[in-house]
C-alpha cells in the first residue's frame, strides 16, 4: 500500500475523531447557554476535553499501532497484548488526569464541579472513561494496521505468485542436467551388450523420470511417495556411472502414508551432491536420508568433495539462491534450512512441514 494512502487513513481517522469531540463540546456549550459563567464553563470544558480526549487517545493509538500490533498481535501473543494495551491506556489516562489536576491546582483551570471532581468516585469514573476512550482509539489503530498488513500481504502474494511461477518454470527446466541425460543414455547403450535386462530396467527408470518431470510436477503438491520414488530412480541412474556399490547410501525413515510435498523440493540438493562429488570410489561418498515424522519431513544430504578441485562446492551461486527463493515462496518461513561446509564435506539439513 502506498505511503500516501496510509497517511490519509490516519488523517481521516483523526479528523473524524476531533470532529466528534467538537460536536460534544458544541452540545455542552448549548446546555450551559443560560448559565452566568457560560464562557468559563466552555473554556474549561474545552481544556478538559482536549486533555481527556487527546492525551489517552494519541498515546494509545500510536503505541497500539507501532508496538502492540507488530510485536504482539502479529506474533499471536494475544493475552500479553491485551494486558499491555490496558496498561498503556490506563497509564495515558492517569497522565491526563494528573495534568488536569495540576492545571486546577495552579489556577489555570477552574474546577466547575464544585468539589465533585475531588471525590474518589468521580476520579475513578473519569479514569474509566478515559481508559475506555484510549483503548477504543487503540483498537481502531489495530484495525487500521491490520487492514494495511492484510492489503500488503495480498499484493505481495500476487507478486510472489508471478515470480514463483517464473522460478518454478526455470527450476523445472533445469532439473534434469543435460550431462546426466547424455551420460545415462551412453551408459545404457554400453550396458545393452553386457546386460540387456539391466539396460532395459535403467531405460524404464529414465523414462519414468522424464514423465515425472514433464507431467507430475505441475501441481502445488504431490504425494510424498511419488517424490521418494523419483529420488530413488534418480539415484539408481547416477549409480550406473560407478561400480562402487557403496557410493551412495539412501534411506527413508518413517511412514510415507498419505503425506504430500511440494514437487522436487529435495532433488536440487541431491543433484548438487552428485555434481560436486568427484571420487566415485569413496565409500558412502553421498548420504541421503529422509526422516518422516507426524508433522515434518526432513532431508539430510551429505557429500564428500575434493577441496583441491577447481569445481568446489559453495554456499552461493544462482542455483542455491533459486532453491532458497522457491522454498521461501512455497513454505513462507515455515521451513528451516541449515547448510554446513567443512574441508571435504558439504551437508544440507532441510525441514519442511508435512503437507
Amino acid at each position: 500500500m502506498k505511503k500516501s494512502f496510509v497517511i490519509l487513513l490516519h488523517i481521516g481517522f483523526w479528523v473524524c475523531y476531533f470532529l466528534l469531540v467538537f460536536i460534544v463540546l458544541a452540545i455542552y456549550s448549548r446546555s450551559v447557554r443560560n448559565a452566568d459563567d457560560q464562557e468559563a464553563r466552555v473554556v474549561n470544558a474545552l481544556i478538559s476535553i482536549l486533555l481527556f480526549a487527546f492525551i489517552p487517545s494519541v498515546i494509545s493509538y500510536f503505541l497500539y499501532y507501532f508496538l502492540l500490533f507488530p510485536r504482539y498481535f502479529q506474533q499471536k501473543k494475544v493475552v500479553r497484548a491485551i494486558l499491555l494495551g490496558f496498561l498503556v491506556s490506563l497509564g495515558a489516562s492517569i497522565l491526563a488526569y494528573i495534568l488536569h489536576r495540576y492545571l486546577i491546582e495552579t489556577g489555570r483551570v477552574i474546577d466547575m464541579d464544585e468539589g465533585g471532581i475531588h471525590g474518589r468516585s468521580t476520579a475513578v469514573r473519569t479514569l474509566i472513561v478515559m481508559t475506555f476512550i484510549g483503548a477504543l482509539c487503540g483498537m481502531v489503530a489495530l484495525v487500521i494496521n491490520g487492514f494495511i498488513t492484510w492489503f500488503n500481504e495480498i499484493k505481495l502474494k500476487e507478486v510472489l505468485k508471478e515470480k514463483n511461477h517464473a522460478m518454478e518454470m526455470a527450476l523445472i527446466k533445469s532439473q534434469l542436467d543435460p550431462h546426466l541425460l547424455f551420460n545415462t543414455i551412453n551408459n545404457i547403450d554400453a550396458l545393452i551388450l553386457k546386460d540387456s535386462v539391466a539396460a532395459s530396467d535403467y531405460l524404464n527408470k529414465l523414462s519414468d523420470i522424464l514423465r515425472f518431470i514433464l507431467y507430475e510436477t505441475k501441481g502445488d503438491k504431490i504425494p510424498l511417495a511419488k517424490e521418494m520414488e523419483y529420488i530413488a530412480k534418480y539415484i539408481a541412474l547416477q549409480k550406473i556411472r560407478t561400480a562402487n556399490e557403496n557410493y551412495v547410501h539412501f534411506t527413508v525413515d518413517g511412514s510415507v502414508g498419505n503425506k504430500s510435498i511440494a514437487p522436487m523440493v529435495f532433488i536440487p540438493f541431491i543433484e548438487n551432491a552428485f555434481k560436486h562429488t568427484n571420487n566415485k570410489k569413496l565409500e558412502n561418498a553421498i548420504t541421503v536420508r529422509v526422516l518422516i515424522n507426524e508433522d515434518t519431513i526432513q532431508l539430510l544430504c551429505e557429500n564428500k568433495f575434493d577441496p583441491r578441485s577447481t569445481n568446489q562446492q559453495t554456499d552461493g551461486g544462482l542455483g542455491n539462491e533459486l532453491i532458497k527463493k522457491r522454498l521461501n515462496l512455497i513454505y513462507a518461513g515455515n521451513h528451516t534450512l541449515a547448510v554446513q561446509k567443512t574441508n571435504d564435506r558439504y551437508s544440507v539439513h532441510l525441514t519442511i512441514p508435512n503437507g
